[in-house]
């Protein structure tokens, strides 16, 4: 009975620990295991009591972990596992892991720039979540390290190689003085900030204190990594490549972060301009370079001269552009950042036009008008104000003045107001309206401010700068005209007339201006005269019987002789010019280019191909045979040395001079001859052992082979032209019998052509 029971509950144990296994497992599986989300974290430790007769010491253990909120990375862990180790340096053994169900507390780290006129991206968030739990130790001579494993960190960050595969351990090491003493770890004061400003200076106070008065020593350190990416891709999550490594599977020390060099070491994680004070803990510098970085602190604790303890924290800061929400701006003549010139030319009343933002953080306006040493203000947004006369006065624009805790959100224009005596463009013009020429024009400016110093002329085809210019345009239409004028307090003024310019040219100019062509002659008159365009009337006379009436027309003159060709334009507004060519074209008579040749169907065998000119009226010959070689007789004769096509020209020239030109391709195909014998023997004597074509068979393509008893069954078969019948049935060592057999050879010739041989053999034993 006793060995029944140990055995019965031996078997409960082992049922009982499988099904916490499988429970424990199929909970991990559940949990959210997408990786890039960890941005930070901290582990720091409260001695809450020791117990002298027992040896022991109790500390509350607070872990602090950051998780970007805004990237869809995994959640807070529930039953967060702890593993608490006992060692030194580089040997630690698992003491025991500490699972805690779910975080104590989670909030929202607030977005704290220390001014209210910064607007930062909204794509930037931070979560922090907070996990308690109590632990009693033996007191020991070793020290205790207490930690927290997770992968993985964003895959955005700038200065670590591999950053989304790139997990985290969270740390924190309690020696054999801090066990004895009750000794309770640095407390930091502040959290970094979630967005530093680029190429603005950041002083964070990145302090910590410590209710032990201890002496603390602030420095960059290494950020640790642990866990991996399986479990997210497959594999196990536990494992210690996973993304929640099991804590007595996988004991420190653990690697640190490989930062991306040059440029990011441990000790300087964001380049070398900014510092940390190691003495206050002041963070400083002003970041150049956009981007996500992991930083890492370290506070070591220091008793009577000797280092008990550290305090590490692992954070990441987001870099970014910041853009200020409040900035003083109205339209103006000239301005800078902080100065607005506004010139008026005549007009003493002015609209101030506000072109301020962010109206969000704008609580107020304040303007100031000195006239004279008179103070006029007002609190609107826009501004309407008449001035006394000409002079020049000073005004400023303030945002957000005197206004309480927004001290940082004002912004100031300083405006400067120029009154100028009017100035007034206006300019006349003269042309002939018939014919083309150039149109003058005549400056009738002024300006209460003396004399008008420059002219800007846009003809819309082109400009000029002098004050009374001439002008020719090349096209014609309805053109606007527009002078600006500036006199001394550069004052402008504008004015716009149009002009209605369709003159016909003063000479009529075509291309041919000559012409001498061959029969038939396809002639395009291309009119180049100025100025024209497709709304003048065109009656063009080719002197053939043929007329057109478009701008550039084409004409074929199909019988030889010689042409006189006129043309008559006429203007939009009725405006007419003519001219008559006499015998401008002339046509002459031209030969026709034509060959044969034989074979028609040459190949390398038959390759010298002889061409027997057909032409018309030609007196000379100029044959090319491809890139090969030519000739100059009437009917010449070619050999071909290698297979391939040809092109193949005749140009013939008439006793006129013209010439035509005849083309051919000729293909010279491979030679293919081959025969069959009727009869052979497989005796395995060396002769006539194999039924196979003989001959040559080059450039064919898709060759079969195949025999066939007389009852339709196919005996043998081949695609290779270089292996014949052996008189076995398929080549299985089945020996045919004596007798009749049909063949069918199938091919595609050179050509493309499919060619079939068919025909019998005798098989003889």
């Amino acid at each position: 009975m006793p060995v029944f029971r140990t055995l019965y509950m031996k078997y409960l144990t082992l049922n009982i620990k499988f099904f916490v296994a499988i429970t424990i497992l199929c909970f991990v599986l559940k949990q959210d295991i997408k990786a890039e989300h960890i941005i930070g974290g901290e582990v720091k430790y409260e001695c809450v009591g020791s117990d002298t007769t027992r040896n022991t010491v109790t500390f509350l253990i607070t872990f602090t972990m950051y998780r970007d909120s805004k990237s869809g990375g995994a959640n807070f862990d529930n039953n967060a596992t702890f593993g608490i180790y006992r060692g030194n340096n580089q040997f630690w053994n698992w003491v025991q892991t500490v699972v805690v169900p779910r975080p104590t507390s989670i909030s929202e780290v607030p977005i704290d720039t220390s001014n209210p006129c910064i607007l930062v991206p909204v794509n930037v968030g931070v979560e922090k979540g907070i996990y308690i739990f109590e632990v009693t130790l033996p007191i020991s001579t070793q020290n205790y390290m207490i930690s927290y494993q997770r992968c993985c960190r964003n895959s955005t960050i700038l200065n670590l190689v591999n950053p989304g595969g790139t997990g985290a351990a969270f740390t924190t090491e309690i020696d054999p003085t801090a066990q004895r003493s009750c000794n309770t770890s640095p407390n930091f004061n502040n959290f970094p900030p979630v967005v530093i400003c680029v190429n603005r200076d950041i002083d964070f106070d990145h302090s910590a204190i410590d209710i032990n008065g201890d002496s603390l020593v602030y420095e960059f350190c290494p950020s640790l990594t642990a866990g991996g990416m399986d479990g997210v891709n497959g594999g196990s999550p536990i494992a210690c490549t996973g993304v929640t490594p099991a804590p007595n599977n996988c004991p420190p020390p653990f690697d640190n972060v490989i930062f991306r060099t040059p440029g990011f070491t441990s000790n300087q994680p964001m380049g070398p301009n900014i510092t940390i004070d190691s003495q206050t803990g002041l963070i400083s510098g002003a970041p150049n370079i956009l981007g996500q970085f992991i930083v890492g602190v370290c506070v070591k604790e220091y008793r009577d001269g000797i280092q008990i303890g550290t305090l590490r924290r692992d954070f990441q800061f987001n870099v970014t552009t910041c853009e200020i929400a409040v900035t003083a701006d109205l339209r103006a003549t000239s301005k800078t950042d902080t100065e607005f010139n506004v010139n008026s030319c005549g007009d003493f009343t002015i609209n101030f036009q506000n072109l301020s933002t962010d109206t969000r953080f704008i609580q107020n306006y304040y303007w100031e008008f000195d006239i004279n040493g008179t103070k006029d203000t007002f609190n609107t947004r826009n501004v309407t104000y008449t001035f006394p006369g000409l002079g020049s006065y000073s005004a400023i624009m303030i945002l957000n003045k005197d206004l309480p805790g927004l001290a940082e959100c004002s912004d100031t224009a300083n405006i400067t107001i120029n009154l100028y005596p009017s100035i007034d463009a206006d300019f006349s013009f003269a042309y002939d309206t018939c014919v083309a020429g150039p149109i003058a024009f005549t400056d009738l400016s002024v300006s209460g401010a003396g004399p008008v110093l420059e002219w800007n002329w846009q003809f819309g085809e082109g400009s000029s700068t002098t004050q009374n210019p001439s002008f020719e345009y090349e096209f014609p239409g309805e053109k606007q005209v527009r002078l600006i004028v500036e006199d001394i307090n550069e004052c402008r003024d504008t004015s716009i007339q149009q002009i209605n310019y369709f003159p016909v040219p003063a000479i009529i100019v075509i291309d041919p201006n000559t012409f001498i062509g061959c029969q038939p002659a396809n002639i395009t008159f291309t009119n180049l005269s100025k100025p024209i365009d497709e709304n003048y009337l065109f009656n063009w006379d080719f002197g053939d019987g043929n007329t057109a009436s478009e701008l550039s027309p084409s004409n074929l003159f199909t019988e030889i002789g010689t042409y006189t060709v006129s043309l008559e334009l006429t203007s939009p507004i009725g405006c007419k010019v003519s001219k008559v060519w006499n015998n401008l074209i002339k046509v002459v008579p031209s030969p026709t280019a034509g060959f044969s040749f034989s074979p028609e169907m040459p190949n390398i065998t038959k390759n010298t191909v002889q061409f027997t000119d057909e032409s018309i009226d030609a007196i000379s010959y100029l044959w090319n045979f491809d890139s090969l070689g030519i000739s100059l007789i009437a009917n010449p004769s070619f050999t071909f040395r290698d297979t391939g096509t040809y092109q193949i020209s005749q140009i013939v020239l008439h006793p006129s001079g013209c010439a035509d030109t005849a083309y051919a391709t000729i293909s010279i195909l491979p030679f293919i001859n081959f025969f069959v014998p009727n009869a052979f023997t497989p005796n395995n004597d060396g002769l006539n052992d194999e039924f196979i074509p003989k001959g040559s068979f080059e450039g064919i393509r898709g060759y079969s082979f195949t025999i066939w008893n007389r009852w339709g069954e196919e005996v043998f078969g081949t695609e290779d032209y270089e292996v014949g019948w052996n008189g076995q049935r398929n080549n299985t060592g089945d020996v045919a019998p004596p007798g009749v057999f049909a063949f069918l050879i199938r091919y595609i010739d050179p050509l493309g052509k499919e060619q079939i041989v068919k025909g019998h053999c005798t098989l003889l034993r």
